[in-house]
């Protein structure tokens, strides 16, 4: 994370404009930046994965042309992380008129208010004090649901007018978010669900830049970046946003989810950071990685899922937490260190996965949430351990199990207990699945348990299940 500097030392109007400062409008602001970060190859998205191909080329365009952006796309696909990174390429400090009265962080040289205008008229710039906003808070967000004119645009203020000011008056206005947000960014989160009255407030804001609040025309020359997100299946619904303020939109990004597997899995190791590590850390077998990211691409497959609501990046993360917590209690209880996840621990997703799918009411034939899961694992398990045997041998992975052997696999069970049906370990084993099997028990139970999962979803092998707990016959 960067660390900010020091604000600039000018303190006064007279200052400022000897240090040479040059007052620059917000989207030009962001092209200069972006411009001089292309230019030197600097990582312009730091810790976006999957679109360096698709969605960041168009971001690049719109910052470059100048426009305001509306991200379309499901929920999980890093709409809202892109909009707030946006903010790296503003200047570090900029500087505003320091006034208590005033409503916005007015720019010294061009301030918009009636009262800026006058401060500068009249003011020696000796005597206007100078502030300096940092780019950290020059966004600010609204969620669409239940947001007002007020909220947004702004409304006359009944104090004011109680006080004598005249209600056409500019000074009778209490200003909204967009207006406050003069000389920075503003994001608007799910478009199509902001009232008619509100888009309509939007439309001279995006095209002329100018507010009018209970039919009084008040002219502002805001400088701003506006962006939207929204979801492709109620933005493109009929009625949902109205067409003129579609028209006003320079640029339409459209995300998605990631296209290939390795994807979702450098995603998934970027968000867990440090999480695998501390006194009793957690260490996850590559297999294991692909188990929970292809549980969610099966979800996002699935008949029985509603496919317009999406299926979010949240739902691996979340999966993939709930794992490594299974895991760990094991080492906590055990005394094992490292812990190793196993196919057992997927046994807790009921808890961080229901209620992240919405299931699709015409296709899944009266289904519960937990069956649809149940299949969206089975499902995975197989197609993760079917590449594993296509690669690396059916005859070898398995060779271990001898027929009438039966193995107990439990989430609690500690790691010594598979050590025990399992003297040796196939030279197989290591160069298939990329771990230490021979040498570490708790790696070993993990191979142990996807092999049996394997195995059973190829049909190979039987499983009963009694009071909780899971047993394999081979």
């Amino acid at each position: 994370m960067n660390v900010a500097t020091a604000a600039p030392t000018a303190t006064t109007l007279k200052e400022l404009i000897d240090s040479g400062w040059e007052s620059k409008s917000v989207k030009r602001e962001i092209r200069d930046n972006f411009t001089r970060m292309l230019a030197s190859g600097e990582e312009l998205f730091p810790g976006i994965v999957g679109y360096d191909d698709t969605v960041i080329p168009e971001i690049n365009l719109a910052l470059l042309a100048g426009h305001d952006m509306l991200f379309l796309g499901e929920k999980g696909q890093a709409k809202s992380r892109i909009m707030r990174m946006l903010t790296r390429f503003l200047d570090e400090w900029i500087p505003f008129i320091d006034h208590p009265e005033l409503p916005v962080h007015e720019d010294p040289t061009h301030p918009v208010t009636s009262l800026g205008r006058k401060l500068v008229e009249t003011l020696d710039p000796e005597d206007i004090k100078i502030g300096w906003w940092h780019r950290d808070h020059r966004y600010s967000e609204r969620l669409s649901p239940g947001t007002k004119f007020a909220d947004i645009i702004g409304e006359i203020d009944p104090a004011k007018l109680t006080g004598g000011v005249s209600m056409s008056a500019e000074e009778a206005l209490s200003f909204g978010l967009i207006p406050r947000m003069h000389r920075g960014i503003f994001a608007m989160n799910e478009l199509p669900e902001l009232d008619d009255l509100v888009q309509v407030g939007l439309f001279n804001i995006l095209e002329e830049r100018d507010v009018q609040i209970r039919g009084f025309p008040i002219r502002f020359d805001l400088d701003i970046m506006i962006l939207f997100s929204a979801n492709p299946s109620t933005y493109n619904r009929s009625g949902k946003v109205i067409p003129q303020l579609k028209d006003r939109i320079g640029t339409i990004v459209q995300t998605h989810y990631p296209t290939e597997r390795d994807q979702g899995i450098d995603i998934l190791r970027q968000e867990i950071g440090e999480d695998l590590d501390g006194e009793y850390p957690v260490q996850v077998p590559y297999f294991m990685f692909q188990l929970v990211e292809e549980i969610t691409e099966q979800a996002r497959r699935s008949k029985f899922i509603d496919q317009a609501s999406g299926v979010s990046a949240r739902f691996s993360l979340a999966n993939f937490r709930i794992m490594v917590a299974s895991a760990r209690q094991r080492g906590i209880l055990h005394n094992e260190r490292p812990a190793v996840p196993r196919i057992s621990d997927l046994g807790h997703l009921y808890s961080s996965s229901l209620g992240k799918l919405e299931l699709d009411l015409m296709g899944t034939h009266q289904m519960s949430e937990k069956q649809v899961l149940d299949a969206v694992v089975a499902k995975a398990v197989q197609v993760i351990f079917g590449e594993y045997v296509e690669k690396h041998g059916l005859g070898e992975i398995a060779e271990i199990f001898r027929s009438g052997v039966r193995v107990e696999v439990g989430d609690l069970l500690p790691s010594s207990h598979y050590a025990e049906r399992l003297q040796s370990v196939p030279p197989a084993w290591n160069l298939a699945f990329e771990v230490n099997a021979s040498e570490s028990e708790a790696v070993r139970a993990s191979c142990v348990e996807f092999v049996l999962a394997g195995l059973y979803s190829m049909d190979r092998i039987s499983r009963a299940q009694r009071h909780g707990k899971i047993e394999y016959e081979v």
